[in-house]
């Protein structure tokens, strides 16, 4: 029987991600596995050729990663209390390679995150990160879409 000891869960606070947490959570508790949350920030868009009132873009990007932080603590606070086997990053970076290089880095055995099921245009114009994870990455990816 295939065991998972590491288990990382990408998490970008959509409603696809909670519902896939609630998958890699119960894997890592079945398991006794570590749980690795990840968010990514998209690497910035340079606006420094552009006018923003107010804020500079040095302070644009450490409001953005102040804000992730906060929300990925307030996440764990609420959804793993119970549970000390954990670590949580916040990366900036091109998401699906950060969490591949986590992913090799960190030796994880399971990459667990949710899809937005986007189709037609809108997957071609954004893309889909976990396609590009299970595309890349190493070990075994689980996507898990929101129920229809």
């Amino acid at each position: 029987m295939k065991t998972f000891k590491t288990i990382l869960f990408a998490h970008d606070f959509s409603e696809g991600s909670d519902n896939a947490f609630d998958y890699a959570f119960s894997m890592a508790k079945c398991f006794s596995a570590k749980l690795l949350l990840v968010h990514v920030i998209n690497e910035p868009v340079d606006l420094r050729g552009f006018y923003v009132p107010h804020i500079s873009f040095e302070n644009l990007e450490k409001e953005i990663a102040d804000g992730a932080e906060k929300m990925m603590d307030r996440f764990c606070s609420e959804n793993l209390a119970d549970f000390p086997n954990y670590e949580k990053l916040v990366l900036t970076g091109i998401p699906y390679e950060e969490i591949v290089n986590k992913a090799n880095e960190s030796a994880v055995d399971l990459i667990v995150m949710g899809t937005h099921g986007r189709k037609g245009v809108d997957h071609i114009l954004f893309g889909s990160t976990a396609e590009r994870v299970v595309r890349n990455a190493t070990c075994p990816v689980m996507t898990v879409r929101l129920p229809v």
